[in-house]
């Protein structure tokens, strides 16, 4: 489908609609981007004949960043360029004594440079993006100050609807073919309104959705979360068109679209697996911890990191919601498949490497780097009888030993935040105190368990995660902190929800539109237009909440804007948001990439145990020998058992047969699971692999009831023992691959 529409709409995609000047096409037939007008009195270098392909450049020296080289898409139609709505400052610089850049405006350049003992040859000339089109070079503009200084500027100038539209990100996926689109056929422009926008603001998660135009340009996001699974080509036109219509806008702040991991081998799962298959496809994270343990060290992580960063950098994906550094203490738990493992000190380790592969070092995340969102904390591994908060049964956190939180728990996101993760996302849970033995802090100070989730709770983000643990980055919470998962503060409204949420730190919220509630909490608030809402008796925060805990000052919304902008200016976004697509396919196609991806799922495979050494299946052992393949799943394994018997005849030539009394080998690839993280089982999730178990339903207190259900694990599971003894019987040998794609 995507395939269909790149060729068309790949010219559309990377123009836009001004005349540019170009340079003459380079003898490859490619075409750089150049200025649509350079600074005023300076027009004449502005022209195709003063701008060649090797001059081009944003920024200059190590700050440069070379604008792309794109492959004229249309064949025998006009070449094109992708133009930047916003026009070029050209103006001069030059290196001071600790190797800074300073500008010097081209009026007064050798005074500033007497002054500053440099000669007029060392002065160079400097690119710079007027993103506001006001004709000179403002500090946020400015790719030679530090990024928080830029970031502060640019909040200066954030009207309070710019400010909140930075601080929700919501799902937005390519166009899938079907209602409107833009002209190239790449964004998604259909609108589903449902409540006007003064209803809007008591809808929780009915929210209303806008198309991608809109969205940018109307409700003011910039932050989007893919759950689509396109191709490398389709992904990055796609974000460059998105950025087009973003440097249209007044303050020209581009778009940064987030994804979750989209380099593990599994089943696309929504917030964890959102894609698989595209890019070079790894082992899953318990795969890696597997492969790592094996071979003592943690260099896989970290060219699994590089390699994936090229890959998601090639394609315009700045910024991953991963990777769970949650510590599994409880197998029921059905997210332990996303963690790795059980270990604190190896997932430190590898969280380490992760950090410093995706986002390009140990300083911040770099302009080629990757952004990571680790997740989540302080540890979502501490589960009520393996339940998750997705849910109500997995509300709370249980801390059942003594300082179990820094002990078990905390080392991973301890060690993210040593290396200057760019974020941390908490989870929807909150923490017992009734059920908890206490927990205390690096100084031996015990820890309060206020009984609100952790975007919520203000002690565990500013005092524990920022205070104590040193995270500088922001806070982003889960999806649906304002909507169903609002453990401990339901009985808010949705503003206040939100403003409660980021007055306790929490700098974004997670896959929600809802720019309403966000202003509305600020309008009630001292500064706003509803400044006496909170004098009505009706209108008294639930819970003994203050008024000033459930409203929004700019103090704070600039605050939380700060945080998000610094990633934007360190990813080099500003400057250059854009990515070939042709490139984006070339880098991911690399099948050194591939080869090595495979030689790490090789790495983590765990021999349980290997009688008369069976394995491996060598020609010879094979030779005349038939095989058997079936697959077992929770639900019956009919497309999986197809599947298995194609890979098997196909990328193996082994003479298969469909009766497993006449094999001489029997290959069963068992699959078991018990409920699912989204929602609950009726009784505690089942670590037996059974079928039709009679097992007792538990109450709202996840207490055992006297009444059961019956609960299968694993469908057809006696079959299991049939072809095992029947393969026997023969002499035969039988191969079982247990696969835990969630902990049962």
């Amino acid at each position: 489908m995507y395939k269909k529409r790149i060729k068309s709409a790949m010219a559309i995609a990377l123009t836009v609609s001004m005349t540019v000047p170009g340079a003459l096409p380079a003898g490859n037939g490619t075409w750089k981007v150049l200025d649509s007008f350079a600074a005023e009195g300076d027009e004449e270098n502005a022209t195709p004949s003063n701008a060649t392909p090797s001059n081009v450049t944003w920024g200059n020296g190590d700050s440069a960043q070379k604008f792309e080289t794109v492959k004229n898409p249309g064949g025998d139609e006009t070449p094109t360029v992708i133009a930047n709505s916003k026009p070029i400052l050209k103006l001069r610089g030059y290196k001071d004594a600790e190797g800074k850049w300073q500008v010097v405006d081209t009026t007064e350049a050798v005074g500033r440079a007497r002054t500053a003992e440099v000669e007029d040859e060392d002065l160079e000339y400097l690119y710079f993006k007027d993103s506001n089109r006001n004709g000179k070079l403002d500090d946020y503009e400015n790719w030679t100050l530090e990024d928080e200084e830029r970031a502060k500027d640019l909040v200066s100038k954030m009207t309070i609807d710019d400010l909140v539209g930075m601080m929700v990100i919501n799902s937005r996926n390519p166009s899938n073919g079907t209602g409107k689109t833009d002209e190239t056929g790449l964004l998604d422009e259909n609108e589903k309104i449902q409540i006007s926008d003064v209803e809007q603001i008591f809808g929780g998660q009915a929210t209303n959705t806008y198309g991608t135009t809109d969205t940018i340009t109307k409700l003011g996001l910039r932050h989007f979360i893919l759950r689509a699974n396109p191709d490398p080509d389709v992904l990055a036109a796609w974000i460059n068109q998105m950025n087009i219509v973003a440097e249209k806008t007044e303050l020209g702040i581009p778009v940064l679209v987030d994804s979750n991991s989209r380099n593990e081998n599994g089943e696309m799962i929504f917030g964890m697996n959102d894609a698989v298959g595209v890019f070079s496809t790894w082992p899953g994270t318990l795969g890696l911890a597997a492969a790592v343990r094996g071979d003592e060290n943690v260099e896989l992580i970290t060219e699994f990191a590089n390699i994936a960063r090229e890959e998601w950098d090639a394609s315009g994906l700045k910024k991953g919601y991963m990777y769970m550094v949650d510590t599994m203490t409880d197998p029921r738990w059905q997210r332990t498949y996303g963690t790795f493992g059980e270990d604190p000190e190896l997932i430190a380790e590898i969280a380490a490497e992760l950090v410093k592969g995706f986002q390009g070092g140990s300083d911040g995340v770099q302009s080629n780097g990757v952004a990571l969102t680790m997740k989540h904390f302080p540890g979502g591994g501490a589960r009520e009888n393996g339940f998750d908060p997705h849910y109500k049964a997995g509300q709370w956190n249980i801390y059942q030993t003594k300082d179990s939180l820094k002990t078990y728990h905390l080392p991973g996101f301890q060690a993210a935040i040593d290396n200057k993760v760019s974020s941390i996302m908490p989870y929807y849970a909150k923490p017992s105190e009734l059920k908890s033995s206490v927990q205390t802090n690096a100084l031996g100070q015990e820890i309060p368990m206020q009984a609100v989730g952790f975007a919520f709770n203000r002690y565990f983000i500013q005092s524990l995660l920022r205070d104590q643990m040193g995270h500088t980055g922001y806070v982003n919470s889960d999806s649906g902190i304002i909507g169903r998962m609002d453990w401990g503060v339901d009985k808010l409204d949705v503003p206040e929800k939100a403003a409660y949420a980021i007055n306790a730190g929490t700098d974004i919220i997670s896959d929600t539109n809802d720019v309403w509630s966000i202003k509305e909490a600020y309008e009630r608030g001292a500064e706003g237009s509803k400044s006496d809402y909170y004098k009505d008796l009706k209108n008294t925060p639930a819970y003994g909440f203050t008024s000033e805990q459930v409203t929004l000052t700019r103090e704070t919304l600039e605050r939380s804007n700060v945080r998000l902008l610094k990633e934007m200016f360190a990813l080099g976004l500003f400057e250059n948001p854009y990515r070939d697509p042709e490139n984006a396919k070339e880098v991911v196609e690399n099948q050194d990439n591939w080869d090595k991806a495979y030689e790490a799922h090789q790495k983590s495979v765990v021999m349980l145990k290997n009688v008369d050494n069976v394995l491996p299946l060598t020609d010879e052992k094979l030779e005349g020998k038939k095989v058997y393949a079936e697959a077992f799943t929770k639900s019956g394994g009919e497309e999986s058992t197809e599947a298995l018997r194609q890979q098997v005849r196909d990328s193996f030539g082994m003479e298969l047969t469909e009766n497993y009394e006449e094999a001489d080998y029997a290959l069963l690839f068992v699959t078991p699971s018990s409920g699912n993280y989204s929602s609950a089982t009726p009784g505690f999730l089942e670590l037996d692999i059974c079928e039709d178990k009679e097992v007792h339903h538990v109450d709202a207190e996840n207490r055992p009831m006297e009444t059961t259900y019956k609960e299968t694990t694993l469908k057809d599971v006696g079959k299991i023992a049939e072809i095992s003894a029947a393969v026997r019987a023969n002499g035969g040998k039988g191969i079982t691959n247990v696969n835990f794609t969630m902990a049962c």
